[in-house]
């Protein structure tokens, strides 16, 4: 029942992943909401879901679920065949010297760590191991994230396949070169903080201009919820959709104009660029 590149005849990736046993070595917020994608979409049973973590603080809502935990994260890889790695990544490293003597050639080992980069999970890990490295964003946790991984050179189609199969529960998922994964980070990752910002200054404004907190941050963002579906669903560009709303003399284009005035665009552009530069320079220390 190989998941590798062999031309063997397999069987739908719907079947393998109800059989599938996926584990988490490290059961934090990102993690927790990998699992919560994938038991509401019904892709894995909670029984064949282990996740390990040094104390119980994060395991109670696993066990809540229906989840199976443990502190032993050899206990994950004897038990799962897919591994998500999500720990700390100061704290890979020492994690993976402990979990290489029992990772075989069964397992996909799928890495969250960010600035760890695939040549060094490679290094660190049994030559020709499955491993692929996943780049999540916090709106995973309400199965509304925007993901990107790259497989390894031991990752083949099938692996890279059941991968986006899985986590197209928890959201966008796509398969990407390894140097995107740092420009994912600047882009999706921190670029939820800049949306809260963005999020935060609309509603003030509507509250500088009498409407009650409150009503004001639900309309904020209802409206960034509604602007960024139109962006999925119709796949136009966002200033064609952007010239939609505007009309002659009308209320928009004289926003805009304080907008441009105030450089938003060109802000936003160095904050993407400042935080894939700091992800780079992360991944060099």
């Amino acid at each position: 029942r190989g998941l590798g590149g062999g031309v063997s005849v397999r069987r739908p990736l719907a079947m393998e992943a109800a059989e599938l046993r996926v584990g988490f070595v490290g059961a934090g917020r990102m993690a927790g909401g990998l699992a919560r994608g994938l038991l509401r979409a019904g892709k894995v049973p909670a029984s064949n879901i282990l996740a390990s973590a040094p104390s119980d603080k994060n395991l109670d809502a696993w066990r809540e679920s229906g989840c199976r935990t443990t502190h032993c994260n050899l206990e994950v890889l004897q038990e799962s065949t897919l591994v998500f790695l999500a720990t700390k990544p100061h704290m890979l490293p020492a994690v993976l010297q402990e979990i290489r003597p029992a990772v075989g050639p069964h397992h996909i080992v799928v890495s969250l760590a960010a600035g760890v980069t695939l040549q060094t999970l490679q290094r660190l890990l049994p030559a020709g191991t499955k491993v692929l490295r996943l780049m999540p964003n916090l709106p995973c946790v309400v199965q509304a994230g925007a993901m990107v991984f790259a497989r390894g050179s031991g990752a083949g189609d099938g692996e890279a396949a059941l991968l986006k199969s899985l986590l197209s529960s928890c959201g966008l998922c796509e398969e990407v070169p390894e140097s995107y994964i740092n420009i994912h980070t600047g882009l999706s990752g921190s670029g939820v903080a800049y949306v809260y910002l963005f999020a935060e200054a609309l509603a003030e404004g509507a509250v500088k201009m009498g409407m009650p907190g409150g009503l004001a941050s639900r309309i904020a963002a209802q409206t960034l919820l509604g602007a960024a579906k139109m962006m999925l669903e119709t796949g136009e560009h966002p200033a064609k959709l952007r010239g939609d709303v505007c009309t002659p003399g009308g209320t928009t284009i004289h926003a805009l104009h304080q907008l441009e005035k105030g450089a938003l665009r060109a802000t936003v552009m160095n904050a993407v660029e400042a935080a894939t530069n700091r992800a780079r320079d992360m991944a060099k220390d």
